[in-house]
C-alpha cells in the first residue's frame, strides 16, 4: 500500500492506495478506526487496487474544525476521489459505521458507485439495537487506547472468534491508533438521528449485504433488513461469525467480496438465469465459495 497525506477541503487526509486489478474498492472503515485495522483484509484482497483513508480525526488525519454530516463526509470523499484520479465510478465497501457511511455515499453519488459492499452495518437509528451494556462500551474510544482494556471487552462487544482466540484480540490491537477525543465525538454526531431505511429502495446498485450471526453490535436482523430493503441485493451470513469478521476471517471475505464484484452476473449483462442454471437458492443469497465450487 502507497500511504500519502492529500489536502482535501482544508483536512490533510491520511491515504492509502494500492494499484491491482480490475475497478477501485473504495472502503469506509469502522467508528475510531484507522485504516491500518484493516490490513488483514487488505493483505487478503492481494490482487484487487484499493482505496482507504484515515477519516478526520482517526489514525493520523486530524479532526474538522466543526462536525460533519454524513452527507458532508461524502461531498469530501468525492473530492479525494477526484484529487487522487479517480474520476468514474468505484466499487464501494463500508464496515460497522463505514457501512452507513457507504450507504449514504451510494444513495447521494450512485453515479460515482458501481457496487456496494455493506459488512456489519444497519440502516441507522431505525435498527434493531444491541444490548445496553454493549452499547455503552462504544460510548468511549477506550478500546483503542487501552490494550487491557481491550483484552476485556473484545469478545463482549465483537463476539465471534474475539471469545476464543485472545491472539486475535493482541493482532487487533497491536494495529489501532487512539483517534482524538474530537474526532470520535464528531464521528458519534454524525450517525445521531440518521437513517437510510426510507431511502433504500432508490438504490439500484448490485449490493452485497454480509452479517455474522455472532454479532453483539449489529444483531443479524438488521443486516436481514438491509437485504430486504435494497432492490438488487445479495446476503451473505457468515457462520459464527463476531462484528469484526472481514478481519479475523480475511482470506474467507475476500474470496466472497472478490466473487461478487468481479462476476458478469451482477452487471446485468448475462441474459441467462444465474441462480436457476447452477441450482443455487433464488433469493440471492451467496454461498460460500469452497460450497459453490463443490
Amino acid at each position: 500500500m502507497r500511504v500519502e497525506f492529500v489536502e482535501v477541503d482544508g483536512i490533510r487526509l491520511r491515504v492509502a492506495t494500492r494499484s491491482g486489478r480490475g475497478r477501485p474498492l473504495l472502503l469506509f472503515n469502522g467508528i475510531g478506526a484507522n485504516l491500518d485495522i484493516v490490513q488483514p483484509l487488505m493483505d487478503a484482497l492481494d490482487d484487487m487496487e484499493l482505496i482507504i483513508f484515515d477519516m478526520p480525526g482517526t489514525g493520523e488525519s486530524p479532526p474538522t474544525r466543526w462536525p460533519r454530516r454524513f452527507s458532508g463526509l461524502a461531498r469530501m470523499t468525492v473530492k479525494l476521489l477526484d484529487t487522487l484520479g479517480y474520476p468514474g465510478a468505484v466499487n464501494v465497501a463500508g464496515v460497522s459505521w463505514g457501512g452507513a457511511m457507504a450507504q449514504q455515499f451510494a444513495l447521494q453519488f450512485p453515479e460515482r458507485t458501481n457496487r456496494l459492499v455493506l459488512a456489519a452495518t444497519s440502516a441507522g437509528m431505525i435498527a434493531l439495537p444491541a444490548r445496553p451494556g454493549v452499547l455503552m462500551r462504544m460510548i468511549t474510544p477506550k478500546r483503542y487506547v487501552s490494550r487491557n482494556y481491550l483484552a476485556e471487552v473484545a469478545p463482549e462487544i465483537y463476539g465471534g472468534l474475539m471469545r476464543r482466540r485472545p491472539e486475535l484480540i493482541e493482532r487487533h490491537g497491536s494495529l489501532t491508533r487512539p483517534p482524538s477525543m474530537r474526532g470520535y465525538i464528531y464521528q458519534l454526531l454524525a450517525g445521531a438521528y440518521w437513517t437510510s431505511a426510507h431511502k433504500l429502495h432508490r438504490l439500484r446498485c448490485p449490493t452485497l449485504v454480509m452479517g455474522g450471526d455472532d454479532d453483539p453490535l449489529i444483531p443479524l436482523g438488521n443486516v436481514r433488513l438491509l437485504y430486504w430493503l435494497i432492490p438488487k441485493s445479495y446476503l451473505h451470513v457468515i457462520r459464527g461469525g463476531g462484528h469484526l469478521f472481514l478481519v479475523v476471517r480475511a482470506n474467507e471475505c475476500a474470496a466472497i467480496i472478490r466473487r461478487f464484484v468481479q462476476e458478469r452476473r451482477y452487471d446485468g449483462t448475462d441474459p441467462q438465469d444465474y441462480f436457476l442454471d447452477r441450482g443455487l437458492p433464488e433469493d440471492g443469497e451467496v454461498m460460500p465459495a469452497l460450497q459453490a465450487a463443490g
